[in-house]
């Protein structure tokens, strides 16, 4: 245990967090379907990068043909722009995944023009439109559509067309592992995302695909300065966690790439959490960050 200052206390930012580290080729050869691979609008110089949008790119600069799925057909592009500039190549597929058939379809067009599916990435959740448990049965029905019926219904399409080796990536929330959340239909859907990915990897296991999940905590993205909408917010979502800064789209596209490629090929029906060490410690750092 040490006596630092709070001015002392070092941020350690790396390459990989900037999404600025040189490519492994970890996936070369792989066709990836990413579920929710837009990103939304941010204002201000140097937007973060959304989740799922660093899933693809990410997945794309090591190597695989990435199909970018969104709900918004046009931010499934920008994604697939950038994959494209840096030399790799994919396809863009939207729809509404609220509905059975749009779930089918993602599957079967991926196949169709990437040639296969090796792996995939649920990067899909939203909350729901108004807090508590007083929400209407169709509110709550609707969050649990898109957060965990569609995963499902993704799977079990997917499943009979993955080769051996195939890699199904969950994405999570700390809301669904600890109360914090106002919205209970959405911290309700992320918990079941663990024992869907356990049940997944459970079938999966007999034809050698691994089913894990990704849980990221605190992280800056568009989205999650939507929710901190100021300076003095985010600094103190800041102070709060052990690392001393939020998360990146980066750090959560690192954690899903490597559940994606064989260096992960004895990991399956897990959970890694990334959040900087929040939810176990709590801020244990000591003095609060300023």
């Amino acid at each position: 245990m040490t006596n630092e200052t709070t001015a002392e206390l070092p941020v350690w930012i790396p390459a990989e967090a900037k999404g600025e580290a040189e490519v492994r080729a970890r996936l070369a050869g792989r066709r990836v379907l990413v579920v929710g691979a837009g990103s939304l609008p941010c204002e201000g110089d140097n937007p973060p990068v959304g989740n799922g949008r660093a899933m693809a790119i990410l997945a794309a600069r090591e190597g695989a043909q990435v199909a970018c799925a969104d709900v918004n057909e046009a931010a499934a592009q920008e994604t697939l722009d950038v994959i494209e500039k840096e030399g790799g190549s994919g396809c863009v597929l939207s729809g509404d995944i609220q509905m059975e058939e749009v779930c089918r379809a993602l599957v079967t067009q991926t196949v169709e023009k990437l040639g296969g599916i090796d792996g995939i990435i649920l990067n899909v959740g939203i909350p729901a439109r108004a807090p508590g448990l007083g929400i209407d049965t169709e509110e709550w029905d609707r969050v649990m559509d898109i957060n965990l019926r569609a995963h499902y219904l993704i799977v079990k399409e997917a499943m009979p067309l993955m080769p051996v080796g195939g890699s199904i990536v969950f994405v999570s929330s700390i809301a669904g592992r600890r109360s914090g959340s106002p919205f209970p239909a959405y911290d309700v859907s992320k918990a079941a995302l663990e024992g869907l990915c356990r049940a997944s990897a459970a079938e999966g296991g007999r034809l050698c695909i691994r089913s894990n999940t990704v849980v990221p905590g605190m992280v800056d993205t568009p989205l999650g300065r939507w929710g901190n909408k100021n300076v003095e917010s985010r600094a103190a979502t800041e102070a709060i966690v052990p690392l001393g800064r939020q998360g990146t789209g980066w750090d959560m596209a690192y954690a899903a790439c490597f559940l994606l490629s064989d260096e992960a090929s004895y990991i399956t029906a897990q959970t890694l959490v990334v959040d900087g060490g929040f939810t176990k410690i709590m801020g244990g750092r000591g003095a609060p960050r300023k």
